[in-house]
């Protein structure tokens, strides 16, 4: 009802202009928002005074003219002009009738949208390093991109999601390097491990496989190993310490054995973190691997565009990209002095071929450490005339895990963090997904796994599936006693009390809660829509019996009760939540 009265409104203004009571160039703000008292109506627009300057006329003049224009729209019995200049609409009895028909009809359906004109976004998330399994500080990111996908889905967007696979560069080759040491020690070798080396038994497992797959063909002794290395931490440098025995373990395995130990622990991980995502209502169209950037040249097509442009200038041996030039606080190095591309100057190719690949609009939803990036990602776009402004960024701050009041801490190098696969065994699917998105993505959240556990009306999300139960508990219990549900010409217009009434507008708020919630890649709005349906609900169905002698009005109750159960059920699957019939 919200973008009917909005293209109504429009219309009116337009035939104002046309009229000429309103120039040319009059181009009009408008808003709809639900009344919160029922004397001013069920939506009202404030059109006619934020416009009124614009229109050089008094704010209630401007009202009458806009009302003036707003004969017949479906669904209102009447619009009243109140104060200085607000429009009121007065939803009629109606209304009610065709919204609880049009949600039993549609079902699934209810709500969607094709607003997004089949245009093509691709939504890159998560991309963690595949460097040890995925943590709950992750899961945010998880929940957040696939719940918007959904949501963009919904609105009528063709949607690609994609994992961007760090399977190159030096974290990998820590990665690897752990992975080869913990061998060493199975094999029988006494290793000191680095204190910058991965941690987490996960590279135990690794090793063991490596070992148990391969015997001793790649042992080599402690000796070897550790020959020429600088000290580790604290009497040395550790960051040289894991260098050096990256080279030493290149160097002693070669590249085929070194590469069999690196692609053993990358498969693994991205197996563990592709099952991990999986079982949390994740999935991806894509896994797109960074070494085929380089592979396929795409790295250095991508420096090259930037140097045939002038963007590029060399400086003490290494490659410097002017993204300054465009804003950025100061130029970066995208090819180091040793001749080696930088992390950046993969970000570069992998953007350039995004945008290659067709999409319409490209959104990267990163951790909020990752906010000092997005200049230099946008500054190395439109040097290379790429639609830069096309390329959307949302930050999503880390989730903190709280246990009892006390802060649990993760930390993916030392090994002591609690992955997504914990959270989703302890708390569930549904409570992970639900908790992760109830927030604005940008806003920190304190992740609470006591609240999570409850089975209580004190847990938001079993509030919501609480609601969905409880209609499925109402159809239950008319079977029981063989009564026949009837939804043919329901008469809504017995749903007179304020609960009902409260409960038909909500519903009638659902289509643009969901817009509005994929318009804005806010998730959280949804969650707060759904929340209130629920509450509206409760509060009814503890105030009112539904199953009543009088079976018109029973009849109208649970046409009602199953509207409700279906805006429940559809909003709960866009963000990855079951509906269950029973609790």
């Amino acid at each position: 009802m919200k973008q009917q009265l909005e293209q109504y409104i429009s219309r009116s203004i337009q035939q104002l202009i046309e009229q000429g009571e309103l120039v040319q160039e009059f181009s009009a703000n408008i808003q709809i928002t639900p009344s919160k008292e029922a004397s001013q109506g069920d939506f009202a627009s404030n059109v006619a005074l934020v416009n009124a300057k614009a229109a050089a006329m008094p704010p209630r003049d401007l009202a009458e003219k806009i009302v003036a224009g707003l004969a017949g729209i479906e669904g209102i019995e009447r619009i009243e002009i109140a104060g200085p200049g607000f429009i009121n609409f007065f939803l009629s009895a109606g209304f009610g009738q065709s919204l609880v028909s049009q949600i039993l009809e549609q079902q699934d359906r209810f709500g969607l949208a094709d607003v997004g004109a089949n245009k093509r976004i691709q939504i890159e998330f998560v991309s963690a390093n595949p460097t040890g399994p995925l943590h709950v500080g992750h899961g945010r990111g998880a929940a957040y991109g696939a719940t918007l996908a959904n949501l963009l889905k919904a609105v009528g967007y063709d949607v690609h999601c994609e994992y961007y696979v760090n399977d190159a560069g030096r974290q990998m080759d820590i990665l690897a390097t752990s992975v080869w040491l913990r061998y060493l020690d199975l094999a029988g070798e006494e290793i000191a491990f680095p204190s910058n080396a991965y941690q987490g038994d996960y590279v135990w497992d690794i090793a063991a496989t490596l070992h148990r797959e391969h015997d001793d063909a790649y042992l080599r002794s402690a000796h070897e190993v550790f020959l020429g290395v600088h000290a580790d931490h604290p009497e040395g440098d550790k960051e040289k310490h894991i260098d050096d025995l990256i080279e030493n373990a290149k160097s002693l395995l070669g590249d085929k054995k070194y590469l069999d130990v690196f692609d053993l622990a990358l498969d693994t991980l991205i197996d563990v973190i592709r099952k991990d995502l999986q079982l949390f209502g994740v999935e991806f169209d894509e896994w797109f691997s960074e070494r085929k950037l380089t592979e396929q040249n795409v790295v250095e097509k991508a420096l090259q565009t930037l140097q045939d442009k002038g963007y590029i200038y060399e400086s003490h041996g290494a490659w410097w990209f002017r993204s300054s030039d465009f804003g950025d606080e100061k130029d970066r190095v995208v090819k180091r002095d040793n001749g080696l591309n930088t992390y950046f100057a993969s970000d570069i190719a992998y953007h350039m071929n995004k945008f290659d690949r067709g999409f319409d609009e490209v959104i990267n939803i990163w951790g909020s450490d990752h906010h000092g990036y997005i200049p230099r990602v946008k500054a190395s776009l439109n040097a290379m005339d790429y639609p830069h402004d096309k390329l959307e960024i949302v930050l999503v701050q880390f989730a903190n895990l709280y246990e009892q009041g006390e802060k649990v801490a993760m930390s993916t190098r030392s090994g002591e963090f609690v992955t997504l696969a914990t959270l989703r065994k302890d708390v569930g699917r549904d409570a992970a997904r639900f908790f992760y998105v109830m927030r604005k993505a940008d806003q920190h959240m304190d992740f609470d796994l006591d609240l999570a556990r409850k089975q209580s009306s004190d847990n938001p999300v079993y509030y919501v599936q609480y609601a969905h139960a409880r209609v499925c508990s109402v159809e239950k219990q008319c079977a029981e006693l063989n009564i026949e549900i009837s939804l043919d010409a329901v008469d809504l217009t017995l749903l007179n009390n304020d609960h009902e009434q409260a409960l038909l507008k909500q519903l009638g708020l659902y289509a643009e809660r969901l817009l509005s919630s994929a318009q804005r890649r806010e998730p959280h709005i949804l969650i707060n829509y759904l929340r209130e349906l629920a509450h509206m609900f409760h509060s009814w169905y503890n105030a009112h019996k539904f199953i009543v002698d009088d079976e018109d009005l029973r009849n109208a109750r649970i046409a009602l009760a199953f509207a409700v159960r279906q805006v429940l059920k559809n909003g709960l699957l866009l963000i990855g939540v079951s509906a269950p019939e029973q609790m």
